[in-house]
């Protein structure tokens, strides 16, 4: 399947459309797949409809879509997976040089594990026609190998899904696959079947003479959690066996939000520059495929640097920062001098797409937190902390999309509250975020807790303002950056590039009005230079009545017609459609 796309001005401009995020081009997205380096060049391969969607990107950032590299064949979907460098040519399928080998889960007759490979840098594949190389065991749920090469024991190690637990085979070639061993039985949560496995080494604290292996699952939708979740284990691995060194009754939640899931790490990159990094599908097996989106559904999570952390009481903790490429996407810069709030502060900085740093400590504060995406009539994203309550959260029940049908046809609570524990004594907190059109990610404290969650809302939402409640808090640091798209190059001398407005369609009832609002895309250009010039098309169905922040409507008799706004200085336009009933 070949992909056809030309990168214009309006390309990757639509409402909700992901500006530093990786997302499809249309159609469904789903599991990141194949994740690795090779070459110079960075491959995603992502689950399209039991194919393998690809992109290749040089920097981690901007991705170039290629064409499906797995759609399905005899063995029926080509299911979630991973690939390997096959240096030395084990599997004998490369004429004794190197080249890539794609493990995936085929669907005919049970779920199995196949592979395929390709000679090219991963433009073409093809299947082996021994597949499958592991056939299905006799059960249901049997899925999602993540295949590596184990030094010491000099085998290939395969971690696999099943169930509610993950199994081990080693080969010496890629094909022929052994038993090893399982786990999971009384360890973590069980809510659910365990998903998209993924298992590699990390230092503690740095330090390379202290390494523990990290065991990932992907936890699939339950009443427990809400939804879909993620837990991680940390341990020893002998190229056989996993052993967990911590309470096996330990549930370690790897996103403190709702929309992270089936995360897989690069291979590859271990050895270019020693990083472990991984990123996630920024969705929910609630409502996989029920966002507000067109016309693709479902986006990435931006990459992340992955580390192990001890914390005074021994325990180990999994940390996550988001990845130093991200800066080049820096365009601006707003950064404060320390400061105090008690109450409210409005920051002079608008924004859909941009991050930010906070540092802040306190004395007696009940709480603090950073409004996001302000608009009008309350709409906002909040992230905070509560240190009477010892709790950090993220607030999207105020973002703007209350509720939404599930996959189940039954209607979901969208817009909600998500907490975590917090150690109030601290009375310090820091946080990184990211923002872009539908999407927040908040990396507490270096990354110790990290919040991922969609937000659908209006797409005139830009204001930002910090808050306390009960207390003063001492703002010691806080730094904003507007990011540059990664899908359109950057306009020169600060042009305007589009606009984009609060509603894209609107019905009316006659005599009904509705407030327009437009907002100058990028970010940084200066709004109050911004010249808006409304008009519609016809007079006879509406009246407008321009006013300060934009343009009331009324609804004059029944028909469809379509309100025009443009900056008149570039003549730069766009237009809403409007049916009076």
């Amino acid at each position: 399947m070949e992909i056809e796309y030309k990168a214009g001005s309006d390309y990757y401009t639509e409402k909700h459309r992901p500006q530093f995020h990786f997302s499809t081009l249309s159609g469904n997205l789903a599991d990141p797949n194949g994740l690795i380096y090779y070459e110079d060049e960075y491959h995603l391969f992502h689950q399209k409809n039991g194919m393998w969607a690809h992109a290749i990107s040089p920097d981690l950032v901007h991705w170039e879509h290629m064409d499906i590299a797995l759609e399905h064949d005899e063995l029926g979907q080509a299911l979630s997976g991973s690939a390997v460098v096959d240096w030395n040519d084990s599997s004998g399928l490369f004429d004794g040089e190197s080249g890539l080998v794609a493990i995936y889960t085929n669907t005919t007759g049970g779920e199995a594990q196949s592979i395929a490979y390709s000679n090219d840098n991963g433009r073409t594949w093809e299947r082996y026609e021994g597949n499958p190389v592991i056939e299905n065991p006799g059960i249901k749920d049997f899925r999602d190998p993540k295949v590596f090469w184990h030094e010491e024991t000099e085998k290939w190690v395969m971690i696999v899904s099943t169930d509610k637990s993950v199994t081990f085979y080693n080969s010496d070639d890629l094909i022929d696959w052994e038993y090893q061993s399982q786990f999971g039985d009384g360890h973590g949560t069980h809510v659910a079947v365990w998903e998209c496995p993924d298992l590699f080494r990390l230092p503690v604290d740095g330090d390379e003479d202290n390494q523990r292996w990290v065991m990932h699952v992907s936890v699939g939708d339950n009443e427990e959690t809400n939804g879909s979740t993620a837990q991680y284990f940390v341990g020893e691995f002998d190229g056989t066996q996993f052993i967990h060194e911590q309470d096996p009754e330990l549930v370690s939640i790897t996103d403190a939000g709702q929309d992270f899931y089936a995360a897989q790490s690069f291979s590859g990159m271990q050895e270019e520059d020693g990083r472990r990094v991984w990123l996630g599908w920024m969705a929910n097996w609630r409502y996989p495929y029920q966002s507000p989106t067109d016309p693709w559904m479902g986006s990435m999570s931006i990459p992340r640097e992955l580390s192990l952390k001890e914390s005074n009481d021994g325990h180990i903790q999994l940390m996550q920062q988001p990845i130093e490429e991200l800066e080049t996407l820096r365009e601006t810069e707003l950064s404060l001098d320390p400061f105090e709030v008690e109450g409210t502060y409005d920051v002079d900085f608008d924004g859909t797409n941009y991050e930010f740093r906070l540092k802040a400590t306190w004395e007696d504060l009940e709480e603090l937190g950073i409004r996001l995406r302000m608009g009008e009539e309350d709409e906002q994203t909040i992230v905070g902390v509560q240190p009477e309550e010892e709790k950090v959260f993220l607030d999207r029940s105020l973002a703007g999309l209350e509720q939404l049908t599930d996959r189940n046809g039954e209607p979901f609570t969208f817009g909600a509250k998500f907490e975590e524990a917090y150690e109030a004594d601290q009375k310090e907190i820091e946080i990184h975020g990211f923002v872009d059109e539908s999407s927040v990610e908040m990396f507490i404290n270096d990354g110790e807790t990290v919040f991922t969650n969609l937000i659908y809302t209006t797409p005139t939402n830009h204001g930002l303002q910090l808050y306390t409640k009960g207390g003063t808090a001492e703002i010691e640091e806080f730094t904003a950056y507007h990011l540059r798209s990664t899908w359109r190059q950057t306009p020169e001398n600060s042009d305007i590039e589009y606009l984009v407005v609060n509603e894209e369609k609107v019905e009316l009832q006659v005599g009904e009005e509705h407030v327009l609002t437009a907002y100058a895309k990028p970010d940084w250009v200066n709004e109050e230079q911004v010249d808006y010039e409304w008009s519609v098309e016809n007079e006879e169905y509406l009246t407008l009545t321009e006013e300060q922040d934009g343009v009331r409507v009324v609804g004059e008799q029944p028909g469809s017609t379509e309100v025009m706004v443009k900056d008149v200085s570039s003549d730069v336009e766009t237009r809403i459609t409007v049916r009076v009933e």
